[in-house]
């Protein structure tokens, strides 16, 4: 455009000059990804269009977590902006800046990090992720004060280290000279120093002991001092005369000795290399066998479970134990929950009013202005947390469960929103990867209700045996009951890592008055007597529904090996001792042998002694009273060394880990014995011949249809959205959680398993390649070999749903329709408007403003039958 210039309000003539406007610059990407909190690393920003700029700024904004607990002594924390340097170096395509300082106490804030172009603001964001800021790291100073030099390298320890530093950024300095970087991990930093002994800084001279230099660690705009260097100059006191004859000779001495050993232990090395390589093939082998073995006895002992699954069919959960789960059990509260409880506290003279107008407040949500403008109001204000907004989606899906096409309608109207804003800010692979909105609940529960009927039909089966497939496994071998590891499982944190002695045995179980013959149930010798009671209780009562089987905690089991009885319980006066630790008693313990019998009662019938010590129902009580000073089959390992010296050597650490990865091959068994479950799982979902639910039809074509309308091409994107929607949004829940749809207890080692399983599921539904190195997870490289068959699965299970016949919106709706009428009675759907209620309540001027301000809600008088409501609900006098 022409440039036309006014002096004193006149024109100035000018040849012709043309001012350009160019699209603001992009910022593509930048590294590293983090920095300390005192700040002073170099990042280098990527992207286009920065030579237009004249002065960039790195602004960092920090808002304090209300959640934040800060010391007492400390003061309370204020919001703040903070202003970095400016940039070091740019060009057009990039910018270096060096990282802002912000408070010692990151966590505590919000940081939102900006990048500042004369007027124009970016946020420092990528598809990798935002900006982080970690705590500073921490420095051990030297053991009193100076190190003493006589190796190569000097050693400094401290605590993350590497969290936001690299070796090459990182800066030493033995006085005024560098001491050259050599290795820096999370915990120790080592450099080579100058190889003669250099003075202190001139600043320090005056107060500098016997003239030793400092030893400073710099990181970023940060320095620690953590002492002072003293080299070994004793060999320099020595006359040189004396050097060559006292150090030369034995040195021709040694190399000629060394040679030979050298030649000695090649030999030797050579034979051990052999000997390890048919060791690793005989591993290999007996592992595969094992697996063959393992996985016939499992599907021989499997038998009797997938008779009973034939029989009585797969414990699913009725809908409302399922749905109450699914949206309230994470909840606050969890089953204490009111949802799940269904109790209201109202007094009963005003029950038939606050029904009457909760059924007023019920029509008035049927209202889509109102509905609408009552979520963007909670999800303005800055204390409706994401905790709050998952738990109010919940309490919407239950009101509204009786008009499941409305509830739908208005899901795709907050959807179409929320896809606008990533759109807008360019970054839409980022839409549904949490569930920090009110419509991303949403969908969660409506994926949840929609396939309830697919989970009790058809993949319910394949979950629940490969679920007891698990259970049975980690069964099989020991369970610290302490620490919650066991011998068999998929999860590497939770694998016991030790030898320990066991025996299966078979008990004879009696259940006192019941009337039945005695039952044979195996255990093991090293089961503690709760871990006894529940294999027993699994046994015993397997036919009834696991909700109404008795706690552990509510039985007694009692032995009697001749003409005594005695009551076997986890704690009491003949608990073994060492020193301040007591050990969980186990049938080895009590020497219970195989083929004993065992009487099952319950609390009360049963005469006990006075000195067993034992609270029943507070056995499990009195375990965990004294849980940190009780252990049940290894020692926890920070406690074991207690006593001896803490400073083992290096060598000794790296051969406890070599030890402890030596049980890692139990992974690789228990996997192969449970493969053929995870694979029927697998496909019993993904395969593109079984029935696909129609919501997921309609939803991945809603998908599709939104891509396409925004001219979004790329399918790395729509792949994402359909993963985050289905996969990870709902299958990942299952999996971690059977007890949501299944009436079964998990227990902790089972769900460790579990888990494993779920983040394979997670990684297959994934585009991005997964490289794999030695330093990689045990349970990431696990399923390496399987995982390109999974994601194999995946893309051919979504190209198969894009090829289906299309659900129509009146299918659709028909079938929600269905889904209400057959289920919407069982809900408490009066207490979900109730603890609706509230949040109107809570923010009662801030929705009607927003009502009085729209004008279809002024049309409806929206606001006045809101007023009218909270007249009747809250008991006020008006005069409306």
């Amino acid at each position: 455009m022409l440039l036309e210039v006014s002096y004193g309000g006149s024109p100035v003539p000018n040849p012709g000059i043309f001012f350009t406007y160019r699209e603001n610059p992009v910022l593509r990407a930048f590294e590293p990804l983090r920095s300390f909190a005192s700040g002073g690393r170099s990042i280098n920003v990527t992207g286009q269009g920065f030579s237009l700029i004249q002065r960039f700024a790195m602004v960092v904004i920090a808002e304090p977590l209300q959640s934040w607990q800060p010391p007492r002594e400390a003061e309370s924390l204020q919001p703040m902006t903070v202003v970095g340097t400016d940039y070091v170096f740019h060009n057009d395509t990039k910018v270096v800046f060096l990282s802002p300082a912000v408070p010692e106490e990151p966590e505590a804030y919000n940081l939102t990090v900006l990048i500042e172009m004369d007027g124009h603001r970016a946020l420092l964001r990528t598809e990798a992720g935002a900006f982080e800021y970690v705590p500073d790291p921490t420095f051990e100073n030297f053991t009193g004060g100076v190190k003493k030099q006589v190796n190569k390298l000097i050693h400094a320890r401290g605590t993350n280290l590497n969290k936001a530093m690299t070796l090459q950024e990182a800066e030493a300095f033995v006085g005024a000279e560098r001491c050259t970087m050599k290795t820096l991990t999370e915990t120790d930093l080592y450099c080579e120093p100058p190889e003669v002994q250099p003075p202190p800084k001139r600043r320090q001279k005056r107060d500098t002991t016997h003239n030793l230099p400092e030893f400073i660690v710099k990181f970023g705009s940060r320095e620690w001092v953590l002492g002072r260097v003293e080299y070994d100059t004793r060999v320099s006191d020595v006359p040189l005369s004396l050097i060559l004859p006292l150090v030369i000779v034995p040195m021709v001495v040694v190399i000629a000795v060394s040679v030979y050993c050298y030649w000695r232990k090649s030999q030797q090395a050579e034979r051990e290399y052999e000997k390890i390589k048919s060791q690793l093939e005989g591993l290999e082998e007996s592992v595969r066998d094992r697996c063959k073995k393992e996985f016939t006895d499992l599907m021989i002992e499997m038998e009797d479970q997938t008779n009973d699954v034939h029989e009585a069919g797969i414990p699913v959960l009725d809908y409302k134990t399922y749905t109450d789960r699914v949206f309230f059990l994470p909840s606050k509260d969890g089953d204490k929950d009111v949802m799940i409880t269904g109790k209201l506290d109202i007094p009963e003279p005003r029950r038939p009013v606050v029904e009457q107008a909760l059924y007023q407040f019920s029509n008035l949500l049927n209202s889509k202005s109102f509905l609408i403008n009552f979520i963007h109001t909670l999800e303005n204000q800055r204390e409706f947390s994401a905790r709050a907004k998952v738990y109010f989606a919940s309490l919407l899906t239950v009101a509204l469960h009786g008009k499941l096409e409305y509830y739908t309608d208005i899901m795709h109207t907050l959807f179409l929103e929320l896809l606008e804003q990533y759109v807008v800010a360019k970054n839409p692979k980022l839409m549904l990867r949490r569930s920090e909105t009110v419509v991303e609940r949403m969908l969660s529960n409506w994926m949840s209700i929609c396939l309830y009927q697919y989970l009790k039909d058809s993949a319910g089966e394949p979950l629940y045996k490969l679920f007891k497939a698990i259970k049975h496994q980690v069964e099989k071998g020991p369970v610290d009951a302490v620490q919650k590891k066991a011998k068999y499982t998929l999860n590497d944190t939770g694998l016991l890592g030790d030898d320990v002695e066991y025996a299966p045995l078979t008990v004879s179980v009696i259940v006192q008055d019941e009337g039945v013959d005695a039952i044979p149930v195996k255990v093991l010798n090293c089961d503690t007597i709760s871990q006894v009671k529940e294999k027993i209780i699994d046994q015993v009562y397997r036919g009834q529904p696991c909700s109404c089987w008795p706690r552990p905690d509510s039985v007694v089991l009692e032995w009697r090996p001749g003409s005594t009885a005695q009551i076997l319980s986890d704690l009491d006066l003949t608990s073994q001792r060492e020193g301040r630790w007591k050990r969980v008693n186990t049938l080895m313990h009590y020497n219970v042998r195989d083929g004993a019998t065992l009487i099952l009662s319950k609390v009360g019938v049963s005469q006990q002694p006075e000195d067993s010590q034992q609270d029943l129902p507070g056995e499990r009580h009195a375990l965990l009273e004294e849980e940190n000073r009780v252990w049940h089959l290894v020692r926890p390992t920070d406690e074991v060394d207690e006593g001896k010296s803490k400073r083992g050597s290096v060598k000794e650490k790296e051969r406890t880990k070599a030890i402890t990865e030596i049980y890692l091959t139990r992974l690789l068994s228990v996997k192969g014995t449970l493969q053929q479950f995870v694979d029927n799982f697998f496909q019993s979902v993904l395969a593109p011949g079984h029935a696909v639910p129609p919501a997921v039809k309609y939803f991945f074509d809603f998908l599709d249809e939104q891509a396409e309308k925004h001219n979004i091409q790329d399918e790395d994107t729509i792949h994402i959205w359909k993963t985050n929607s289905l996969p990870l949004r709902f299958w990942v829940n299952i999996l971690k959680n059977p007890h949501f749809i299944f009436d079964v207890h998990v227990h902790e080692v089972v769900d460790a398993s579990l888990s494993v399983i779920a983040q394979t599921f997670m990684d297959a539904c994934t585009r991005t390649e997964h490289k794999l190195s030695r330093d990689s997870p045990s349970n990431k490289l696990l399923y390496a070999k399987e995982i390109s068959t999974y994601k194999k699965m995946v893309e051919d299970y979504y190209k198969g749903i894009r090829q289906m016949v299309q659900v129509s919106d009146q299918d659709m709706n028909t079938h929600l329709a269905e889904i209400s009428r057959a289920h919407t009675d069982s809900l408490n759907t009066l207490v979900a408007l109730h603890q609706l209620y509230q949040y109107t309540q809570k923010y009662y001027d801030e929705i009607i403003n927003a009502l009085e301000e729209d004008p279809a809600a002024q049309k409806m008088q929206l606001a006045f039958r809101l007023q009218q409501i909270a007249a009747a609900l809250e008991n006020k006098v008006t005069d409306l």
